[in-house]
Parts: structure tokens; sequence; C-alpha cells
């Protein structure tokens, strides 16, 4: 597994994560960004990349810098 992916698997697992701890399902926060399940589901499993743009939207959806998405422990 190359370091990208690594890094994509934890940035998917941050969203999961804060998307958990707002009590939103996939499909609530997908409807809020305007995106399908499927697409928010591949973003969280890492089959997926995200655009800056969606990723700004995310960050004001869930009232999470975006730094914070990319704080990997």
């Amino acid at each position: 597994m190359d370091i990208d992916n690594v890094k994509l698997q934890k940035f998917g697992k941050n969203i999961a994560k804060f998307r958990k701890e707002k009590h939103l399902t996939q499909n609530k926060l997908a409807d809020m960004l305007d995106v399908s399940r499927e697409h928010l589901a591949k973003i969280e499993t890492a089959k997926r990349g995200i655009s800056i743009n969606l990723l700004f939207k995310l960050s004001d959806v869930l009232n999470v810098p975006e730094k914070n998405f990319f704080e990997f422990k």
C-alpha cells in the first residue's frame, strides 16, 4: 500500500469520525453536501479522492476546520 493511499484512508476515517460526532448518517451528510451517499462512502473508504470545493463545504457543514481532516495520528 502506498503512502498516498494510507493518507486517503486516514483522511476518510477522519470524515467518518466527525460525521458520527455530529450524529449524522452518510445519507444525511450526503444530502447536506449535495452528493450521493455512494460518493461520500467512497471518500470515507479511500476509494475516491475529494475536491477542494467539497472539502470546504464539508468543513462548513460539519463546523470542523479543514486542517482537522488532515490530522493523522
